[in-house]
């Protein structure tokens, strides 16, 4: 995860640790249910913890877990049973507690007795509010002790804080319960056979004044429900032959379904936060990134992260908060949490990637013919992005994008490999900032392109023309000075004094996709991702394993990231090795087998042949933007999808491996309609096309030959 303090990596969470989330608002829980203070655990909602313990007993016992079911990403089953005081094994009352998080959480807790004697219970739900900012919980440092007053009336109790002025307040209530001053009670009588139960409900009001947000009644859809149900509308339908992969392709789905957040200026905008727990907040480079590759899924998500990091970006400059004119953010805060963030801003601008990337994914936008007025509205940003990559991000005047804090407290490294030690010489000393990375040049040299292709659009062919050139000779300075010809891959950087950083590092996939690898070079590329120093079985790894700095158990450092490997399948495809990309496709989509379906922020890079399943990174996000999108971006990419609406074009050229089965796609977003796509082996169909779009059964070219078709064809007009 591309965060604020990757330096700084959270606690353990526990084991068996089950994370809900919903939009802003996400609970971090023990496999009983139960939320422990002591733990990074915790309901959240806007940056605050509102709940920071959660604790039920039964007769003075703590609930035993027995399984935890996410039913959606927002919502869990929680089966445990209450321990006898005589020390039998057996115990005849067992629990369920069904959660759901929304704003807050709801929560329905039955007792069930399946004993044929009555069972007499004494019920406790134990509860505090710390109001504690993310990150102090994050990081184990909570600094800020608010003012607390607990008011208990009736069947609630109403917890409120106060802190320098600031007030915040959180309801709690139980059907049939009598509230004390720290926990809500309950005497039961369970007869034979028979259950108990209650719903509780724990909301934050609004401003620390006024009515608590309402859950709804039994029987009723829930907001979070309706929220899914108006998602599951708007988004393609499918069907895939084989089981597993279709499976993993619903969970995609879901998770970026909870992953939408709403811009707080905006209410009508949807934006991708970046991932669970810890990053629920809009990030430049991952939201833009998960947005590009749900784009054929949904292309609101991808209209309204560029409109609302439009809105933020950089007109000043301030070294605290890293802002410059022109450039994109890296994260937004809420709340009292900015003044814990990176800069004591709402908004921290340390990332050197996501300034090209805001312009990539415009110009994808506009590709697939997506409200044109909102690319014209966004043209003028993205021209203060590349002005920001000439006068800004290119710190020395040769030709290459650099990033270097300029201050004690930002981000040491600034791409998307953002711990401290992410960047690494072959015998793992540690390169020293300014760093010019290969993939952000690879980024820049999409961000001309595609900038090229609006001007082309537009009929601008002077600035296209001069975009072109530009990204010409970027391309011809890259594989002059990155390319190690002893080694036979490229340089994962440039350091201070220009020397390559010499490592053998995943990052140069990225080079693929936007064509900035020579022709001649590609198969020595392609050879180096796939040998078994990079190829874990599982995925390429972050890092080869013999590598001074490699650790199969990093964060950056010989990792396996999922969206990593999306990035590397998709550069294979466009230099034409379908193999390797099917390769890798596939082995991500069997890891995902062993989580649910759901592809983890990354996994351990144990080689598959000592462990035999992937190994889970401990603190790794889940779900997680950029991973969520990597199953998608797997099958579309393999589909060979693609579109050039303007020119009238779709491109279908499926290579999907065998074992996926045939493929079922309806309700497709394409340009101003809705398409249905059947995919057998290499064959395919596309019906429902717009008027005035053709299928191409072949690859897409890319925009390098389709900006010179567009130029002869002006020229000819």
């Amino acid at each position: 995860m591309a965060g604020w303090n990757a330096d700084t990596a959270a606690g353990p969470l526990g084991s068996g640790t089950v994370t809900l989330v919903e939009g802003s608002s996400f609970c971090i829980s023990a496999a009983n249910g139960d939320i422990n203070p002591e733990l990074p655990h915790g309901v959240f909602h806007l940056d605050t913890r509102i709940l920071s313990r959660w604790e039920l007993t039964i007769n003075g016992q703590t609930i035993e877990p027995l399984a935890a079911e996410t039913r959606e990403p927002y919502r869990a089953l929680f089966a445990g049973r209450v321990p006898r005081s005589d020390g039998y094994a057996d115990s005849p009352l067992l629990v369920e507690r069904l959660r759901e998080v929304g704003a807050g959480i709801l929560e329905e807790i039955t007792v069930r007795n399946y004993s044929k004697r009555p069972a007499e219970c004494r019920i406790l739900l134990t509860a505090e509010s710390d109001f504690a900012d993310l990150f102090e919980v994050k990081e184990a440092r909570i600094t800020r002790e608010w003012t607390e007053t607990r008011v208990p009336g009736g069947d609630s109790l109403e917890i409120r804080g106060k802190w320098e002025g600031i007030r915040k307040s959180v309801v709690i209530r139980a059907e049939g319960a009598g509230a004390g001053a720290r926990a809500l009670g309950f005497t039961a009588k369970i007869p034979a056979s028979g259950s108990w139960s209650t719903r509780v409900s724990v909301v934050p009001t609004l401003d620390g004044t006024g009515t608590p947000f309402a859950h709804p009644a039994r029987g009723e859809l829930s907001p979070s429900d309706r929220r899914r149900e108006e998602w599951v509308a708007k988004i393609p339908r499918l069907q895939v032959a084989n089981r597993s992969i279709e499976r993993t392709l619903r969970r995609s789905y879901e998770d970026l379904g909870a992953l939408r957040i709403q811009d707080p200026d905006h209410p009508n905008r949807v934006v991708v936060a970046a991932g669970a727990p810890w990053f629920m907040t809009l990030f430049g480079r991952d939201s833009l990134w998960a947005s590009e590759m749900a784009l054929p899924v949904d292309p609101s998500l991808a209209l309204g992260t560029l409109r609302t990091l439009a809105d933020r970006q950089g007109t000043v400059v301030d070294t605290n908060s890293e802002e410059e004119p022109g450039k994109i953010l890296h994260e937004v805060r809420l709340d009292v949490s900015s003044g814990l963030a990176l800069g004591g801003k709402s908004a921290y601008f340390g990332s050197v990637d996501a300034t090209p990337l805001f312009v990539i994914v415009l110009g994808s936008v506009s590709r697939w013919g997506f409200a044109k007025d909102v690319i014209a509205e966004l043209l003028p940003n993205a021209d203060r992005a590349l002005e920001w990559i000439r006068d800004y991000g290119d710190r020395d005047g040769d030709g290459f994008v650099e990033y270097g804090r300029p201050n004690e407290h930002g981000l040491i490294n600034q791409g998307w490999k953002d711990s401290w030690d992410g960047i690494n010489f072959a015998d793992g000393t540690i390169a020293e900032p300014p760093l010019a990375l290969c993939e952000v040049q690879a980024y820049v040299h999409g961000a001309y392109m595609a900038r090229a292709w609006m001007a082309y659009d537009d009929g601008d062919l002077t600035l296209a023309a001069e975009l072109r050139e530009r990204a010409d000779r970027l391309k011809k300075k890259f594989n002059e000075e990155f390319w190690l010809p002893d080694k036979g891959y490229y340089a994962v950087a440039l350091d201070k004094d220009k020397r390559p950083v010499d490592a053998c590092a995943s990052n140069m996939g990225h080079c693929l996709w936007f064509g900035l690898v020579d022709e001649d070079k590609a198969p020595l590329v392609a050879e180096r991702l796939m040998s078994p120093e990079m190829f874990s079985g599982w995925g390429v790894r972050t890092l080869a394993t013999d590598m001074g700095a490699y650790n199969p158990a990093s964060y950056h450092n010989g990792s396996v990231w999922p969206h990593d490997n999306a990035l590397i399948a998709a550069g294979l495809l466009r230099y034409g090795y379908v193999e390797e990309a099917q390769r890798i496709a596939t082995a991500l989509l069997e890891a995902a087998e062993f989580s649910g379906g759901r592809l983890p922020e990354l996994f351990c890079g144990f080689d598959r042949g000592q462990f035999r399943e992937p190994v889970p990174y401990p603190t790794a996000c889940s779900p997680q933007a950029w991973a969520a999108t990597t199953p998608i971006q797997l099958i579309t990419g393999l589909m060979r999808y693609d579109a050039h609406i303007s020119l009238g074009g779709v491109w279908l050229d499926p290579v999907l491996p065998e074992s996926y089965g045939d493929l079922h796609i309806s309700n497709a977003p394409m340009g101003s309609g809705r398409i249905t796509i059947d995919v057998t082996g290499s064959t395919s169909q596309v019906q429902g096309l717009p008027e005035g779009l053709t299928l191409h059964r072949a690859q897409r070219p890319w925009i390098t030959e389709l900006v010179e078709k567009a130029e002869l064809r002006r020229t000819e007009t």
